[in-house]
């Protein structure tokens, strides 16, 4: 596979690092889901796995192969060498914008998009459920670079105001404390006509999830009859994943204080209106002129159907 020359920056704070990639080794069936946050990844991950153990027998994982997270207690040598161990195909997570994740040619991108209003609100139900595991994995743990994130004080609209107005990293200005989320997207528009490069939105998982399950379906290689795709469907909601994911012992009830019920929350689109006013969404109008053309801004409010 030909080395990325992709990689222009380095993303290190207290939940991300891309140089945990550094020792990946790629293959060319593999699938990486790369969002901001709060954008449907987990959904779109969802999708995946049960699209290869319904095609090819792979089994679910009972947690996402996340590598550019750094705060987890898992050695990175011991990550990296189960994926090389791996005789399936493997899907991976990142977080990370196009100028920071390694792109090979042989290896396929799912870019998933969401209205940036919808990702604050969603990102608030995020910052509120943290446990003090959660902070203390995120600022504790060795490997961090720059200042600790700090606690949420419950001051929705100061977030606002703060995340839509200031980067983490210098190159960045919304995204704060974490990292772009208009960057994420803006960085990866450019490729969207790349053959190894799809992009889903969250508004068009909402709105016709069989049809968005099949362009997945596709992207990975794969046809899936009416009825696979309906099998699917019903595995790959947010409801029964939810389920899924407490059923399994709930391993997110560490980082969160509502478990599975705290991270997946509702799922709902909008709820910023009854939140933000005129003045906050000002702002937002802003940031979009600042970092967004106007064709990935309009994309990144409705999706392709919206």
């Amino acid at each position: 596979m030909t080395s990325p020359v992709n990689v222009t920056r380095v993303y290190r704070n207290h939940t991300i690092d891309s140089t945990r990639w550094n020792g990946f080794v790629p293959r060319v069936d593999d699938i990486i889901v790369t969002t901001s946050y709060k954008s449907g990844t987990t959904w779109t991950l969802g999708i995946l796995y049960r699209i290869l153990a319904l095609k090819e027998g792979v089994p679910i994982p009972p947690m996402d192969y996340w590598i550019d997270a750094r705060m987890f207690p898992v050695a990175l040598e011991d990550q990296l060498a189960e994926l090389a161990a791996m005789s399936h195909r493997r899907v991976l997570k990142s977080h990370l914008a196009a100028d920071g994740l390694p792109i090979w040619d042989g290896t396929r991108y799912v870019v998933v998009g969401r209205d940036p209003r919808d990702v604050f609100m969603s990102l608030v139900n995020h910052y509120e459920q943290f446990t003090e595991a959660a902070y203390f994995a995120f600022n504790e743990t060795p490997g961090r670079v720059g200042p600790p994130i700090p606690r949420y004080d419950g001051d929705v609209r100061a977030l606002w105001k703060n995340w839509i107005t200031r980067g983490w990293f210098d190159w960045e200005s919304e995204g704060w404390p974490w990292w772009g989320n208009m960057h994420h997207v803006a960085s990866w528009w450019p490729l969207r006509e790349a053959p190894n490069v799809l992009f889903i939105h969250y508004n068009d998982l909402k709105a016709n999830l069989p049809r968005e399950i099949e362009r997945l379906s596709r992207f990975a290689g794969f046809d899936l009859s009416p009825a696979e795709i309906a099998t699917i469907a019903d595995g790959a909601s947010i409801g029964a994943m939810r389920d899924t994911a407490i059923a399994a012992g709930d391993p997110l009830s560490m980082m969160f204080k509502d478990g599975a019920r705290g991270f997946f929350y509702k799922g709902t689109n909008q709820r910023w209106r009854s939140v933000l006013s005129d003045e906050d969404l000002e702002l937002y109008e802003a940031a979009k002129k600042r970092v967004l053309t106007p064709d990935c801004a309009q994309w990144l409010e409705c999706g392709d159907h919206g």
